[in-house]
């Protein structure tokens, strides 16, 4: 299964799934190309270290978005990688119905929240400020609505008494971790 990773920051799922491909617990996935939004980006720098190509395309003219002539150069680049799977893995941009017919039932999604409990900006802190007993996170597919698309699999985080957004964090983020290249590589035994 062919997988490509996209991402805006610096890149510690998709590091993630790349140490989880190094060790051979990717199943029949292998991660072919690694995008960005942003020339800065950690996640680039991933792809010299794990020997996957990383480039970054330019996204242009919007800030938070893809569509118009930058959604074409995204579709075109991922296109020309033929992937089974597109993984967003910390890409900040709303994909819109040209990218999402492009690779339709293709593109999956990692959030920082038991969806549909705090979808959006700041799973994390939306769960923490509701004074729920748990949080996690969330692989789901992506949908022209955001973070609601059908659920593939969850892990469940418990709220702490005098949690803090740094403990709560680091604790979603290692679930995170865990939870995304497990489900590639489920997803690539199917």
């Amino acid at each position: 299964m062919r997988v490509v990773i996209l991402g805006s920051g610096r890149g510690s799922n998709a590091e993630a799934i790349l140490q989880a491909q190094r060790a051979g617990r990717l199943g029949r996935a292998q991660v072919v190309r690694i995008f960005s939004d942003k020339p800065d980006a950690g996640v680039l720098a991933l792809g010299p270290r794990f020997g996957v190509p990383a480039e970054f395309v330019d996204p242009a003219p919007f800030k938070t978005k893809l569509e118009g002539p930058g959604e074409e150069r995204w579709i075109a680049a991922v296109r020309a990688c033929a992937p089974d799977l597109v993984v967003l893995a910390g890409f900040l941009r709303v994909l819109k119905p040209g990218f999402l017919n492009a690779f339709a039932g293709k593109i999956i999604n990692l959030h920082p929240s038991l969806l549909p409990a705090f979808p959006g900006l700041d799973g994390i802190g939306q769960a923490l400020r509701a004074g729920v007993p748990e949080t996690g996170c969330t692989v789901h597919f992506v949908t022209l609505e955001v973070d609601a698309g059908k659920i593939i699999e969850q892990a469940r985080v418990p709220i702490v008494p005098g949690e803090t957004i740094e403990s709560l964090s680091a604790k979603v983020h290692a679930a995170e971790h865990t939870l995304l290249p497990a489900v590639i590589a489920r997803l690539s035994e199917k």
